[in-house]
């Protein structure tokens, strides 16, 4: 009987749950999420006001020609030129989208479903090469079609990524022969 008693008295009941001490937490934790959500658009809106000098990005040419190529992929976003990392966000050209990208004479119109659309004319353009990464997005070696282009004085590195990735070698080859044969002809 002794050790009945015994074994009674080291039982104890389960503890009970402080649901005030984890709805602190947790309200806590939210609001610490929301601020950092605010900052990081606070600094996107930094960013663009500091970029407020870039001119309206060029429409779609009247008669653009015929067409030399087309693609069809995701804009990734630009950035200054050689400088990866320094995502452009003024007049829309720091958000990512669908596009279709069509090459003529005139120059290289993209088409951005849901974003501003814009247009690199021909004597703008400076340049395209395959590369793994542009702001925000990193691939494998090559898996990047960035074409680099002058607007507002400033040259400015844009990355696109086909939904067909061979195509990338083509464009770039036809940008830069079209871009040599233009330095030519001046």
């Amino acid at each position: 009987m002794t050790t009945d008693i015994l074994l009674a008295a080291g039982k104890k009941s389960a503890e009970v749950t402080d649901w005030s001490g984890r709805i602190g937490w947790l309200v806590g934790l939210a609001l610490f999420v929301v601020l950092v959500y605010w900052l990081m658009r606070e600094g996107w809106k930094w960013r663009g006001t500091l970029q407020g000098d870039l001119p309206e990005l060029p429409g779609a040419s009247e008669e653009p020609g015929p067409v030399r190529l087309s693609m069809s992929g995701r804009y990734h976003g630009s950035t200054t030129a050689g400088q990866w990392l320094d995502r452009i966000v003024a007049r829309g050209l720091g958000t990512r989208s669908r596009a279709e990208l069509t090459l003529t004479d005139a120059g290289l119109d993209v088409v951005r479903p849901g974003a501003t659309d814009f247009f690199v004319p021909a004597d703008r353009l400076r340049g395209a090469r395959l590369d793994k990464g542009i702001a925000g997005k990193v691939l494998t070696e090559g898996g990047l079609l960035v074409v680099t282009w002058e607007h507002g004085g400033k040259l400015l590195d844009s990355g696109f990524r086909s939904d067909r990735a061979a195509e990338h070698n083509d464009w770039v080859e036809t940008l830069n022969h079209m871009i040599d044969t233009m330095e030519g002809a001046r």
